[in-house]
Order: structure tokens, then C-alpha cells, then sequence
């Protein structure tokens, strides 16, 4: 057994292990409270003669450890509060406003284009099942659709040109400048 006194005087030694433990002031002065507490509730396992700081700084590791790994287990896992913050989440907004320039574009297209694209792009469909359909070989699909595809792009991204329609996407952008 101690003598509370003896704790008291390796204090600053078990703050400055502490410390060097969890890097942190706060955390460190934790540590140490529940270090002092459970040497004080264990004082009948301490052998005399014993070195005190070293038995009191295995009890500080042991906790030390102890509460790491509750955290890395439990708080981790479980907090919501780290993917929160890393949760990236893209502006509804600008999807809006592409879904509608996509929709302005196809309506600039011709029946066929639009059609093609609707059917492989937006219903999943196979080449074959849409030549089936539309009763036309599948070279005809396949150029079409490449066609249609150039053509939606040129009028969403390209320059100006009379030949597709212009910018739909810049056209819609400026629309909503101008109205704010």
C-alpha cells in the first residue's frame, strides 16, 4: 500500500506521461484524474517497495489504451458527424437546369434522332431490339444514334451555329441572369 502523498508527489511526472500519450492538455489532464482515481481504488494491489510511477503509468497505458480503442470502435463507427462533414452533395440546381437544356435540345431535333435516343439512351434498349421496332437494320441504329448523339452535344456544349440551334445551355443560363 501508499500513502496518498506519494501519488501526490508523482503527479507531475504522470501529467508530462500524460501528456505525451494523447497530445492534448485537456485529454491529458483526464487521463491523469482517471489514473489517480483507479490507483486510489486499486492501492491494495501495489506491492511496497514497488516503484509507484511505474505502477501508476502502466494503469495510465492501460486506460489509455482502453479508451482508444473504444473510440476507434465505437465513435468512429458510429458518429454521424464524420461523414456529415465529408459528405459531398452536388447542387440540385445546376442538375435542373441540365435536364431542362436537354429537353430544349431534343425538342430542336428531328423525330428520328429524338426517337433513337429515347430508346437506347434513356430506356436501355439494344441496338436489335430498336432496329426490331423501328423495322430498319442495325448499321442504320448505330448511325443514327451516333448522329443524334453529335447533335446533342454540339447544340449543349458547341458554339452557336445555325446548322444545330444554339447553346441551349447558355441561352438558359442567361435567361436566369437576366432575371436576377
Amino acid at each position: 500500500m501508499f500513502k496518498q502523498n506519494d501519488l501526490i508527489v508523482e503527479m507531475p511526472k504522470l501529467r508530462k506521461f500524460a501528456s505525451k500519450l494523447t497530445r492534448n492538455a485537456t485529454e491529458a489532464d483526464d487521463l491523469l484524474q482517471s489514473t489517480l482515481l483507479r490507483a486510489l481504488e486499486k492501492n491494495s494491489y501495489f506491492e511496497t517497495g514497488t516503484d509507484l510511477f511505474k505502477w501508476s503509468s502502466k494503469i495510465m497505458y492501460n486506460i489509455f489504451v482502453t479508451d482508444y480503442r473504444r473510440k476507434t470502435k465505437f465513435e468512429s463507427q458510429y458518429d454521424p458527424e464524420f461523414h456529415i462533414e465529408n459528405r459531398s452533395v452536388e447542387p440540385d440546381q445546376q442538375t435542373k437546369l441540365e435536364v431542362k437544356a436537354v429537353g430544349r435540345a431534343m425538342e430542336q431535333m428531328s423525330p428520328e434522332h429524338k426517337e433513337i435516343l429515347v430508346m437506347v439512351c434513356v430506356k436501355g434498349m439494344q441496338y436489335q431490339e430498336v432496329a426490331d421496332i423501328l423495322d430498319i437494320p442495325v448499321g442504320t441504329v448505330r448511325s443514327r444514334l451516333s448522329r443524334a448523339r453529335n447533335q446533342l452535344i454540339a447544340m449543349m456544349e458547341g458554339p452557336m451555329s445555325p446548322e444545330f440551334g444554339e447553346n441551349i445551355e447558355e441561352r438558359e443560363i442567361a435567361m436566369l441572369q437576366r432575371a436576377a
